[in-house]
């Protein structure tokens, strides 16, 4: 029972439980949100006071552990707080977003002269560490491990029986307070016994049985100089007779892996001399492509000021035939040491690897690299013209139909990597997750043609990428810009509103891709009903069967898994989603074959198609009246026009 006293324009609630009467309860006061902790030191531009050393085992490749021990002198500053502050690296440059391993970080112990220390992980930033320190200690000693992916459920795999990749940023603790490149540091690193390394860094003299160590470095040039090294190794001069050091190292999962002829390698020689001739600079004292050829380290192409980490396939040269959906990694990471590494967008530079990096630019450091990628790829030769122009209409047609350019600009995509930190998405063509690569490759077409078209063919963007990252040849200091500097080499290659060219396309909602520019270059977008041989073998190579264009699918052939359901397409509006499976075609078993016979002959009988699909534990038959047939994207050239798209491809002299 309860009764309600009010009083004075209040009231009191007094509980009756049995027979005995509570006291009424007095007004409770609304919580206060707790103080936040004082922040964290900000960063100096001065320089710190002694060096960092810092010493790497990575031979426990069973357990895919890597150890760490760390010396560090204690700042005067830090002696005097009674606190130093350490910080495991968040915002790794090439990813865009806070990604750092902190959740790889294990068996953290701290010391003085051999006396422990407790230390206390930041409250609010997980990625500090408090350490107490008193007035006269004057160097603390850390060690931990760095305990990698075993599988790549966990993560990317960076330890294998043959292939070790060590990425400084998930191995070093540094000091809080200073700019990354004011911290000097001697690293040096342990590898399985007669194993082959390559990095941007040097060595200082002969190795110590296994163990490399290398020159004092910044912080910050550390952090972008990681290391392939593996028991199947070769590497190649890349560069010219007396030119600057351009090296090819390669590792395998098997020495066969590392067989090529020397057409092949010539082609790999041919890169860098088209991308000398088109950026007519160098801003590296040296160069190292670390390749690894595998299926089993994890992926990635990572682009790094004097180095780019590229894994391909296994078959990468044994298969050359094949390969060449993958060949344009080398030509964009390498790309990336002008756009990217030595110029970079103003609010991408951070100050310390723990600094918010911020993406407004992505649409110029990845969407024109993605742009000289495709462009360098085939005026090397490490694709074909013709493979050129049949990524390019794969590209444009992929992103003409991505149905998230009905909400969403260019430019918002820009903050994905923060968002999304490139995990799975379950629509990711309505939420247009990172468009700015590819879209940006087409704004930049778009805007090649233009500098053509106003110009009478007597500039292109090679021009702008002359202007604008041929700047302070052999400097590998970086020079950042921003939007009004891109519009201001633009306007000195060919005057025009460029602000408005590239708001348009970038920052409003266009219910197309910009496909001006393969217009302009003589060619237009056209869907036929043979298979586009990149896209083609681009699946065979990924185990992709590709119906993006007619159902709106990417299915895995080997089991019927559906890994790509294009939003408002005939299998959504038939009810499908990613992860359902289909189990039966028009009543017979699933088979690749199968299913494509089913569209090819739906486009003759009329008659729907119909599939029984597998979600989870349940079954359901779906019917998809599509009858237009199989379609692919093709570049169709527009009679009496020039063919720039042509004179944009060809290798330059």
């Amino acid at each position: 029972m309860t009764i309600r006293l009010f009083r004075a324009g209040t009231f009191l609630t007094v509980l009756l439980l049995g027979t005995r009467v509570l006291p009424a309860l007095a007004a409770q006061p609304q919580p206060e949100a707790a103080p936040l902790p004082s922040p964290l030191p900000q960063a100096k531009d001065v320089a710190f006071p002694g060096t960092l050393k810092l010493s790497v085992d990575a031979t426990d490749l069973d357990h895919h552990v890597m150890t760490m021990h760390e010396t560090l002198p204690v700042p005067q500053s830090a002696r005097e707080a009674g606190e130093l502050v350490l910080l495991y690296p968040k915002w790794i440059p090439g990813g865009h977003a806070p990604e750092g391993t902190i959740t790889q970080l294990g068996g953290l112990t701290i010391s003085s002269e051999g006396k422990p220390l407790t230390w206390l992980r930041d409250p609010v930033d997980v990625f500090a560490f408090h350490v107490p320190v008193t007035k006269a200690q004057t160097q603390i000693d850390v060690d931990f491990k760095l305990l990698s992916p075993v599988s790549d459920n966990e993560g990317r795999v960076v330890m294998t029986p043959h292939i070790v990749n060590v990425q400084w940023n998930e191995v070093s603790l540094y000091p809080a307070g200073y700019y990354s490149r004011d911290i000097p540091v001697q690293a040096s690193v342990k590898l399985p016994h007669g194993w082959q390394a390559a990095t941007a860094l040097r060595p200082v003299g002969a190795a110590t049985g296994d163990t490399l160590t290398f020159g004092t470095v910044p912080f910050n040039t550390l952090v972008d100089s990681p290391i392939f090294a593996g028991a199947y190794f070769k590497k190649v001069a890349l560069n010219a007779p007396g030119g600057v050091p351009v090296t090819l190292n390669m590792v395998a999962d098997k020495p066969g892996d590392l067989a090529y002829d020397d057409a092949e390698l010539q082609i790999h020689r041919n890169l860098v001399t088209q991308a000398l001739l088109t950026f007519g600079s160098q801003h590296y004292a040296h160069y190292d492509f670390l390749m690894a050829l595998t299926d089993e380290l994890g992926r990635i192409g990572l682009e790094h000021h004097q180095s780019s980490e590229d894994s391909v396939s296994e078959d990468y040269f044994t298969d050359w035939k094949h390969s060449f959906p993958q060949r344009d990694l080398l030509a964009h990471e390498y790309t990336h040491s002008w756009n990217g590494k030595y110029r970079r967008p103003a609010d991408l530079y951070g100050a310390t690897f723990n600094a918010p990096q911020r993406g407004s630019l992505l649409w110029v450091y990845e969407g024109q690299t993605e742009f000289w990628g495709n462009i360098l790829a085939a005026r090397s030769g490490l694709v074909s013209k013709e493979q050129g122009f049949d990524s390019l209409a794969l590209m444009a047609a992929t992103y003409d139909a991505q149905s998230g350019r009905t909400w969403r600009p260019v430019a918002d995509t820009t903050n994905d990597p923060i968002i999304a930190q490139r995990s799975p998405l379950s629509w990711r063509d309505f939420q247009r997750s990172e468009d700015y690569y590819v879209a940006g490759q087409l704004v930049w077409l778009d805007a090649d043609m233009m500098i053509r078209k106003l110009s009478h063919d007597t500039k292109s963007l090679d021009d702008f990428a002359k202007a604008f990252f041929g700047t302070n040849d052999g400097s590998i200091i970086v020079s950042t810009y921003t939007f009004d500097d891109v519009v201001l080499t633009l306007n000195k290659v060919v005057p025009y509103d460029w602000a408005k060219f590239l708001h348009e396309r970038i920052s409003t909602v266009q219910k197309r891709a910009p496909l001006n520019g393969l217009e302009a270059s003589g060619y237009k977008l056209v869907y036929t009903d043979k298979e586009n041989d990149f896209g083609e073998q681009s699946g065979k190579n990924y185990h992709r069967l590709g119906l993006r264009f007619s159902l709106g699918l990417m299915i895995n052939p080997k089991n019927g898994a559906l890994g790509t359901v294009a939003w408002d397409s005939p299998a959504y509006k038939a009810g499908l989603a990613i992860h359902d499976v289909i189990v039966a075609v028009n009543g017979d078993a699933f088979t690749p074959e199968g299913l494509i016979d089913a569209v090819k002959t739906a486009k003759t009988d009329r008659k729907p198609i119909t599939l029984l699909i597998k979600t989870d534990t349940h079954f359901r038959t779906v019917s998809i009246p599509y009858y237009d047939g199989l379609r692919s994207p093709h570049l169709e050239r527009i009679p009496n026009t020039p063919d720039r798209l042509t004179t944009l491809y060809s290798a330059r002299h």
